[in-house]
């Protein structure tokens, strides 16, 4: 990899690569770098969203928390009688209680000391080796994956919030939709790699002198070698930028940082507005997700060779779908795109309530569909709302957007969890989860975006 120049050097130049540098607009050419540097972030972490969130450890977990569960079916940590095919949701939940707490602290001193790479770097190598640690996880261990899967997800929603805060800076209005969208394809691409060589290792493990625990375990900690190997390209090629005000008391102020990111938020009505949509319908998409696989285990009874390849088809076509739905929004404008996307949405969970037991033929047309609004959804969203955020606040903006993505919102893991433990019934959990669509809908609709860019004090593009 080239050494940058003076200007760049804090992205792997002969200065400090966490020293806060030039608060101007980058040249074409190294504006052009850091954003093809910006797109392996999705590269890296994506592996663990599809690969750990998606596919293996839900089923893994809870056949480990069954595994030590008593003959009525439930585990009891910290003396709570829990079922045992819930603990992977509830998991999924606190994860996020941890992220809503230092996702906003995180952003605070990445704006005011303007020294984001460092953030970023701490955030995701404890993610990393969190997930690496998922090796660890057998017999009735439940608890320990547990614990490492909070700390994988909460470190994934920090760093997320911290990588998507660099959008505003990297790209120019009118590029950030194919910026966002591009980032997503990357993310989708390595997603699909991977499971491509997961599924060979887990169909082929009794060849290659493994167990099938042994290949899942080997599948969940390659993701997070994955994740720290290639986070690297990033954390050289990005730049910090000295923060619009001063930087002193980034650190140690705490809650009352957090405090202060609530309340210049209310400043922005408009952006808020858009911002409680995304919270409401993303928390759908991401729970959707999250839960896919053990609702396809669990409730219709598919191996996990058909979970795989359903997965693998969701990242195809998620990088053919961001790239289509990005082209779309030039048309279009993105709030619409988006809201046509969240009525697709909505008839996927229909079709899922209804699909029939023991039938992979379903569940591929089902993950195809999935596939095609997956990725478009979720970098239209990311695109539109880098509009909305005033300038000098993205990282802070950007860890409340974060709160919600990656699979990592606590309000619907909780309802599906809620939902299986006082029916048993994985097909009322996923239809529980309608709600978020029709609601998100409902409220993105009454957003007049583009008076919520003027009003954070951006340009206007002509199409949003």
């Amino acid at each position: 990899m080239t050494e940058t120049t003076g200007r760049t050097a804090g992205a792997g130049g002969g200065e400090n690569p966490g020293a806060a540098t030039d608060s101007g607009s980058p040249a074409p050419a190294d504006r052009k770098r850091e954003q093809r540097g910006w797109y392996f972030y999705d590269f890296a972490c994506s592996v663990y969203s599809t690969s750990v969130l998606t596919v293996f450890i839900g089923p893994y977990l809870t056949s480990v928390a069954r595994a030590a569960a008593d003959a009525d079916g439930y585990v009891h940590p910290l003396g709570i009688p829990v079922r045992a095919g819930s603990v992977f949701p509830y998991t999924v939940s606190v994860s996020v209680v941890l992220a809503v707490l230092l996702m906003p602290l995180a952003g605070a001193a990445a704006d005011r000391t303007g020294r984001k790479k460092p953030l970023l770097a701490v955030a995701a190598y404890t993610g990393a080796a969190a997930t690496t640690g998922l090796f660890l996880l057998d017999g009735r261990r439940y608890l320990l994956g547990a614990a490492l899967l909070i700390v994988a997800n909460a470190a994934l929603a920090v760093s997320m919030a911290l990588y998507n805060a660099f959008l505003p800076q990297i790209a120019a209005p009118e590029e950030r939709d194919t910026v966002s969208s591009r980032g997503w394809a990357f993310g989708y691409t390595s997603g699909a790699l991977v499971l491509v060589l997961n599924l060979v290792l887990y169909t082929g493990h009794a060849s290659f002198g493994l167990s099938e625990s042994d290949a899942v375990r080997i599948c969940l900690a390659s993701a997070g070698l994955w994740w720290g190997a290639f986070a690297l390209v990033p954390l050289r090629r990005l730049r910090d930028r000295r923060p619009a005000s001063g930087g002193e008391g980034a650190v140690g102020s705490g809650w009352r940082q957090l405090a202060a990111t609530l309340r210049d938020m209310r400043r922005h009505p408009l952006t808020l507005a858009f911002l409680l949509a995304y919270l409401i319908y993303n928390d759908g998409v991401q729970t959707v997700i999250s839960q896919a696989s053990v609702y396809g285990s669990e409730e219709l009874g598919l191996d996990q060779t058909t979970l795989i390849t359903a997965v693998l088809l969701v990242q195809l076509l998620a990088v053919a779908g961001a790239l289509a739905m990005g082209r779309l929004a030039r048309s279009y404008g993105a709030q619409r795109v988006i809201l046509g996307s969240l009525a697709v949405w909505s008839l996927i969970l229909a079709a899922g309530y209804l699909l029939p037991a023991g039938s992979p033929v379903w569940f591929y047309a089902l993950a195809a569909a999935i596939g095609l609004v997956l990725g478009g959804s979720q970098a239209l969203s990311r695109s539109l709302f880098s509009q909305l955020v005033p300038s000098g606040k993205e990282a802070e903006y950007f860890s409340a957007y974060e709160m919600s993505d990656r699979g990592l919102s606590w309000l619907g893991p909780l309802v599906f969890g809620l939902a299986y433990q006082l029916t048993g019934s994985y097909r009322d959990a996923i239809l529980s989860l309608l709600v978020f669509f029709a609601l998100g809908f409902v409220l993105l609709a009454r957003v007049p975006v583009r008076r919520a860019v003027a009003a954070a004090g951006n340009p206007v593009p002509e199409r949003i």
